[in-house]
């Protein structure tokens, strides 16, 4: 497993790489842009390039793995092995001309993420983690910061595509964004685990995001010492198709649940 795992590393930062180069190349020389399903998601040549970058990568040095991309979708395989691949996630940004994407991968062992590579091209910031091997932005490890104001929290809030205006995630939303000195929304989720895994977020309220964005990110947070619940306060176990998150320092957890129970109008 060990042998696997260095290899993969090592396949993933290269592809990363390479996919965010592609993308950082054609920033703003688009040819094509397309509305993708009837949420208004987007796709372009980009995504379709940088993928073919990184699932060629993992198709020759892998072959028996599984592969769940987020524009060509599952490569029909059985194996234990899984990698969840965003090629760049925060299209929307990217077909706007807004530099704020990445490029992101994750390999699950048996359900788990182990292994989660992300790149931001535009800052040339590259994240790796590794399970119980730490968290890393460009070689320098990072940690999950407790803030003695957190009252004064600036968090993210990531939403699925399907979510749109539904009720409860507008007056959760609205909760937060009130009761909160500051709240992002960016349109990018893996960016937003990365800024709270190198401490420049004090926590992420997710409600029903998809599953090509978050494995790499959880992990990441995970090994900067952070912990990433359900709204009920127990520990991320995977394997849900809908998932209902909070992320932060251990120390700030019972602040952002009663925060999340308040914005959902729940009693005591």
């Amino acid at each position: 497993m060990e042998e696997i795992l260095r290899a993969a590393k090592k396949l993933a930062i290269q592809t990363a790489l390479q996919a965010g180069q592609e993308a950082k190349n054609r920033f703003e020389n688009l040819n094509s842009i397309l509305v993708k399903d009837d949420f208004g998601d987007m796709v372009t040549e980009v995504d379709h390039l940088a993928e073919e970058i990184i699932v060629n990568g993992i198709s020759r040095h892998f072959p028996d793995h599984v592969i769940d991309s987020e524009e060509a979708g599952h490569n029909g395989k059985t194996s234990d092995w899984v990698w969840v691949v965003d090629p760049l996630d925060g299209t929307n940004n990217y077909a706007i001309g807004m530099p704020l994407y990445s490029t992101t991968l994750a390999l699950l062992y048996r359900g788990k993420p182990v292994l989660g590579v992300v790149y931001e091209p535009m800052v040339d910031r590259l994240f790796v983690t590794m399970a119980e091997k730490g968290a890393y932005c460009n070689n320098v490890r990072i940690q999950v910061k407790k803030n003695e104001k957190i009252q004064r929290s600036s968090i993210g809030w990531i939403q699925g595509h399907a979510v749109q205006n539904e009720a409860k995630a507008v007056q959760l939303r609205h909760y937060l964004d009130v009761n909160v000195r500051r709240m992002m929304r960016l349109w990018a989720p893996t960016i937003q685990w990365c800024m709270l895994a190198k401490g420049d977020l004090d926590g992420i309220v997710l409600y029903n995001s998809e599953s090509s964005d978050l494995y790499a990110g959880i992990l990441l947070v995970q090994e900067a010492g952070g912990i990433v619940i359900d709204y009920e306060g127990n520990p991320f176990e995977g394997g849900s198709a809908e998932h209902y998150l909070i992320a932060c320092h251990p120390e700030h957890k019972e602040y952002f649940m009663e925060l999340v129970r308040q914005g959902l109008g729940k009693k005591e």
